[in-house]
């Protein structure tokens, strides 16, 4: 499986990004191989419609859960569509510690 954790960074230590339209980053692991991927979001500074493309970038790269502070309403819809599942977590830390409290 691979989980999607929105985050200010491209590494594993960086800080967790609470909002998944806007994240800078999104680090990929995959529960199989224990490895990780940064994937920047092209389309974190755009004006408008951030969230669906997003959800599409997580779409490309077979993503089947992310892992974020708040999604807004169009970006939950298309990931909702793409059977994608979301989990929110606002309590912070590190990206890769937000991964290892919810990749179950």
């Amino acid at each position: 499986m691979k989980v999607a954790v929105t985050s200010k960074g491209e590494n594993k230590d960086s800080v967790f990004e609470g909002r998944f339209g806007r994240t800078p980053y999104f680090l990929i692991f995959d529960t199989e191989s224990d490895e990780c991927k940064a994937v920047k979001n092209p389309y974190s500074q755009e004006a408008s419609g951030v969230g669906p493309r997003a959800a599409q970038l997580l779409v490309d790269n077979s993503v089947n859960k992310v892992i974020t502070g708040n999604v807004g309403g169009n970006a939950a819809s298309a990931l909702q569509m793409a059977g994608i599942e979301v989990v929110l977590d606002r309590n912070g830390g590190s990206a890769e510690e937000v991964y290892n409290k919810n990749k179950a």
